[in-house]
């Protein structure tokens, strides 16, 4: 009997490859409004997943796709904190 159990996958807004959750980065859309971005993958509200890569970054800010995704404008200090953690991985 396989004890094997099945790692979660998503998909990246700027690559659309999927892949297992803990390898990408998830940017959260709290119920107050709130934007940050979920080290843990736990918080609550709505997320969004980017590969830790800049160039997948610069996709969404060129496409506006995490707006899109998470229905709101999104400030230029949330792309920076996004950046801040991709490239001091």
């Amino acid at each position: 009997m396989s004890t094997n159990k099945k790692k979660p996958t998503r998909t990246c807004m700027g690559c659309n490859e999927s892949k297992e959750k803990n390898e990408l980065l998830r940017i959260v859309k709290s119920s107050d409004g709130e934007i940050s971005v979920d080290l843990t993958g736990k918080k609550n509200g709505r997320g969004a997943y980017i590969c830790k890569n800049e160039d997948c970054l610069n996709k969404i800010i060129k496409s506006k796709r995490l707006e899109k995704v998470l229905d709101t404008h999104i400030p230029d200090e949330i792309y920076e904190s996004i950046r801040s953690v991709i490239v001091g991985k």
